[in-house]
């Protein structure tokens, strides 16, 4: 093969629509936000999916525990 083959690359950061994301932008648009407004900004976003991962793992945690033997109750 002489031409070099064409791999399709997945990008690092997927551009996908996010409420964070969008706050984000209009944010900078209306109120023209510094750098360091922007990246405390980008911070947040992460922290937020980081709460939401901890929500999730924490449900999973308490769907993943062993059930509780239920009482006897003698039927006449």
């Amino acid at each position: 093969m002489s031409e070099p083959e064409t791999q399709t690359a997945i990008p690092a950061h997927p551009q996908e629509p996010c409420l964070c994301r969008t706050a984000l932008h209009l944010a900078g648009e209306i109120f023209g936000v510094s750098p360091a407004v922007s990246q405390h900004l980008k911070n947040s976003r992460v922290e937020f999916l980081r709460a939401i991962r901890t929500c999730i793992d924490e449900r999973i945690e308490k769907l993943s525990r062993a059930p509780r033997a239920g009482a006897h109750v003698p039927v006449e």
